[in-house]
């Protein structure tokens, strides 16, 4: 028997025992922490050198022709018009902050860790504690090399994200006009120019970017892989798919279709085409195993209280509600998502001839052109995807913090244009009908979209990132300590924070640093609920320090009709017993809203607070 089959073989079976039989919860937690950076840092250098070569070979005796640079315009077009129509910021606040702070984590310390204290101590920033975050840390590594290269700064994130938005229209461009021609791949390119929501997180914190760019490179290399059979394209397209499975939680269900290419290239060559990166490649996938035992150790990783009513993060009974908010998002006209009409109108219509395309070419896939091959099952895995998606309690894909989960359904979009279109009589006129399309979308919808940033007013909380950043260039000596739930937003722009529940429980210690001024101040960060009736300020519970610190206003500000934010300084805090040292728990007594209500009552408050406009 082949060695490396026996290899290969060997390494899976260790790495299943590994990831999920041998190692339990705590002791997998403590390696990702202490090793992930460091199996992370290999598979990048293997990756982009393994990469690198297949790059390298694809561009041999490749000349530019004059008459396809009005084409190749359309990537750096699209690339700069979703950057100028967007401000750079954070817009997700959980997500992005965290990614970052894992980010400094790993810059700092080469430690997979999310830090929730830290201090500056005598002018140097020390992280005092952290736990493994349930996030996949693929794109805090890539921004901890910027940090490395660049020093630390919270906007290399947003660095990141521009060049990644290059890299994923050029990828689209790539990927298009092999698939479909040059003309195709421009109206791919503009197709994603003309929608708003890659410019937020093009200009964003996230990782969703990073995770689109590595579909598309894994969906590139697999096309390669196809044609030539060779186990370089193969050790490539195996480490893309790792590094894909380590970009977001749902992406390790791309492991499927890199299996399944991996399957066509043995079918067509009848025999397995091995090499020593796909025999180690079970054990660079440990991370994925072990990184999922953080819902088993802390079963509010789920935030399954952020949807009131759900009882199990995946269930088919999810399905309906999801598809009609999914189709509220899509095909939504006031300009109040960051939406594109005429993909999601191309891409229903793609879909629909995509399971006709299924039907005919998966039982002719051992003989189909390669690059129709290869993208054909991926089509199924991004299918599969949006599946699991719908099947999600918390997918809703109208909702502002969910928003971004869809983009993987538009490149389904796309892909299906370019794999049905073809198949139409004068093809060619289709695509340059299209252009114009896009052209008309850009210019007439989605620049004023973008312009009018209507969406954007529906997060409030991405605004409050914005203006916290506001504060902290007003107050650049950093030798403050800030109170907010949000901690992890100060810590990572290294300045000393502590949560509010802690603020009440640990008072003795906050009294001694005031008394023996270890800080210039003392910021406290509230937010308010109005009430309509009677325009008194009500205090969100999680944003309560309690009775004993007396408050000082320093700055509020509205930034959402139905709130108001306010940073205060602490004047005095009262002396005397602490409270019970629990942190605050939700009152079982009191029963949650629905999503619905909730929808409800704040449209009935905009709607009076509109018509009272003067």
């Amino acid at each position: 028997m082949n060695r490396l089959l026996v290899l290969t073989i060997l390494s899976s079976l260790l790495a299943v025992v590994i990831g999920f039989v041998a190692v339990p919860p705590e002791q997998a937690l403590w390696l990702v922490m202490h090793g992930g950076y460091w199996l992370i840092l290999a598979t990048t250098v293997l990756a982009a050198w393994m990469i690198g070569g297949v790059v390298r070979s694809s561009l041999q005796g490749w000349r530019l022709d004059r008459t396809e640079i009005p084409a190749l315009l359309a990537v750096p077009a699209g690339w700069i018009l979703l950057m100028i129509h967007e401000s750079f910021g954070f817009k997700i606040l959980m997500d992005e902050i965290m990614l970052l702070g894992t980010s400094m984590s790993m810059h700092l310390d080469k430690l997979v860790q999310t830090p929730f204290r830290g201090h500056d101590i005598q002018g140097a920033y020390v992280i005092v504690e952290g736990v493994v975050d349930k996030r996949p840390y693929f794109f805090p590594f890539l921004l901890s090399v910027l940090h490395d290269l660049t020093g630390y700064r919270p906007e290399n994130a947003f660095v990141l994200n521009a060049a990644l938005g290059l890299v994923f229209l050029v990828l689209v461009y790539v990927v298009g006009r092999r698939l479909a021609g040059r003309t195709a791949a421009a109206v791919g390119v503009l197709l994603f120019a003309g929608l708003p929501l890659l410019g937020q997180n093009e200009t964003g914190g996230g990782f969703e970017l990073l995770n689109l760019v590595m579909i598309t490179l894994t969906l590139w290399l697999g096309i390669r892989l196809v044609e030539t059979r060779e186990p370089r394209e193969l050790s490539a397209f195996c480490l893309s798919g790792i590094l894909l499975a380590q970009t977001r939680y749902e992406s390790a269900l791309f492991v499927l279709p890199v299996a399944l290419t991996v399957l066509l290239v043995w079918w067509r060559e009848r025999r397995l085409v091995l090499s020593w990166m796909l025999a180690f490649t079970p054990l660079l996938l440990l991370p994925v195993p072990l990184l999922q035992k953080v819902f088993q150790l802390r079963q509010g990783s789920w935030e399954m209280f952020s949807q009131p009513g759900a009882e199990q993060p995946f269930s088919p009974s999810y399905l309906i509600v999801n598809l009609a908010h999914s189709w509220a998002y899509f095909f939504d006209t006031t300009g109040g998502q960051p939406n594109s009409l005429l993909l999601s109108i191309l891409g229903l219509l793609g879909l629909a001839f995509l399971l006709l395309h299924l039907i005919r070419t998966l039982p002719k896939l051992r003989d189909a052109n390669p690059a129709v091959a290869a993208t054909t099952i991926f089509c199924l895995g991004l299918l599969a995807l949006f599946g699991l998606l719908m099947c999600y309690f918390w997918g809703k894909f109208d909702d502002p913090v969910i928003t971004r989960l869809s983009l993987p359904v538009h490149l389904l979009f796309v892909l299906a244009l370019w794999l049905v279109v073809p198949a139409f009589p004068a093809p060619n006129k289709a695509w340059r009908g299209l252009l114009v399309l896009c052209g008309i979308q850009l210019w007439a919808f989605s620049i004023p979209s973008m312009a009018s940033h209507a969406y954007t007013m529906n997060y409030v909380h991405g605004r409050e990132v914005a203006w916290r950043r506001e504060f902290i260039s007003q107050h650049p000596v950093r030798d403050y300590l800030v109170v907010d739930p949000s901690s992890i937003f100060w810590i990572t722009n290294r300045i000393s924070a502590t949560a509010p529940f802690q603020a009440i429980y640990r008072k003795q210690a906050l009294i001694f640093h005031r008394r023996n001024h270890s800080f210039s101040d003392i910021f406290v960060y509230q937010r308010f609920d109005v009430d309509e009736a009677t325009g008194q300020l009500k205090l969100v519970k999680d944003f309560d320090v309690g009775p004993d610190y007396v408050l000082e206003t320093v700055v509020e500000t509205r930034l959402h009709p139905f709130t108001l934010s306010r940073i205060s300084r602490v004047v005095d805090i009262k002396d005397g017993p602490a409270p019970a040292a629990a942190a605050p728990r939700p009152d079982p007594a009191v029963t949650p809203l629905t999503t619905e209500q909730k929808q409800k009552l704040k449209q009935a408050y905009w709607d009076s607070w509109l018509s009272n406009m003067p």
